[in-house]
């Protein structure tokens, strides 16, 4: 079962994707008004339940973000042996993961365009898989750390490539542009690990295969990560952790291939799905 959040007549849905189309559910389920709340609640199985069976409610829809009131948002950096290679600086393979916040406004959903600022034309890709927590807590340990997962999705962690380099020290500038990101199209209940073990990333642009890489290769894995970030904050329900991008970003190429207005990005990922987005430039 995959749950999305979506538009159609003028409101704001969440409901089940289908080949056919959408399921509303957030009418059935008026103390849970998004699918954070869902998260929060562990309600993830009773949208299931809800869904057996249920007939298509929405066939012409417009994907949104899909925790788009997600409170924390936290990605890892430069987590694939080749992607650390990348940086051509002869470092080792770091002790420590690099982390960045990230905020819900600075990504869009499915099938919706990415948006290049005037500012800089240095739009980049970053295939990623998103994990969100479902069972908060602090100091996580590694066998455990799959027990904390709620759900998977994808995440394109578009940036702004010159931004990331305005001060010495942080990347959040060139990370957090509005809508230049997205995140979705839906969340898959996180049962099996798998799941995460066996996923594949692929990144396409119009196209042509950028990266593709698998989720085994990382040099600080998914337990790692929830175990390390939740040593110094409380993970909360709901929060989402982006996991780390392959080699193959438009800025390591050579040349550098950045994306224009008319490019089509879409990130694939084994047993989640594809996420597909186009570029265009912001309007004044």
């Amino acid at each position: 079962m995959k749950f999305a959040t979506y538009s159609a007549n003028g409101q704001v849905y969440y409901g089940a994707a289908t080949d056919a189309g959408m399921i509303a559910l957030s009418p059935r389920f008026p103390a849970w008004p998004t699918l954070l709340d869902v998260i929060r609640e562990g309600g993830l199985d009773q949208l299931a339940v809800a869904a057996a069976d249920q007939p298509v409610t929405h066939r012409d829809v417009r994907f949104e973000m899909v925790l788009p009131n997600a409170r924390r948002i936290l990605c890892v950096g430069v987590n694939f042996p080749d992607r650390n290679a990348e940086y051509k600086d002869g470092s080792e393979q770091p002790k420590y993961m690099s982390l960045f916040p990230r905020f819900a406004s600075g990504f869009t959903g499915h099938n919706r365009p990415l948006i290049r600022p005037p500012e800089s034309h240095m739009l980049d890709y970053e295939g990623e898989v998103a994990i969100v927590i479902g069972k908060g807590g602090r100091r996580i340990a590694q066998a455990d750390a799959y027990d904390h997962i709620a759900a998977l999705t994808i995440c394109n962690e578009g940036t702004i490539r010159d931004w990331v380099r305005h001060a010495k020290f942080n990347v959040t500038q060139g990370k957090n542009w509005d809508n230049s990101g997205a995140i979705g199209p839906w969340l898959v209940p996180f049962d099996d690990p798998a799941q995460l073990d066996t996923a594949r990333i692929i990144t396409r642009v119009n196209g042509d295969i950028r990266q593709d890489d698998v989720l085994s290769r990382m040099m600080h894995p998914i337990r790692r990560e929830i175990e390390y970030i939740s040593t110094f904050m409380t993970l909360e329900s709901g929060d989402v952790i982006v996991t780390g991008t392959p080699t193959g970003s438009g800025a390591r190429l050579n040349p550098p291939q950045y994306l224009k207005p008319g490019d089509v990005v879409e990130v694939e990922v084994t047993g989640i799905g594809t996420l597909r987005n186009t570029i265009e430039d912001e309007q004044p």
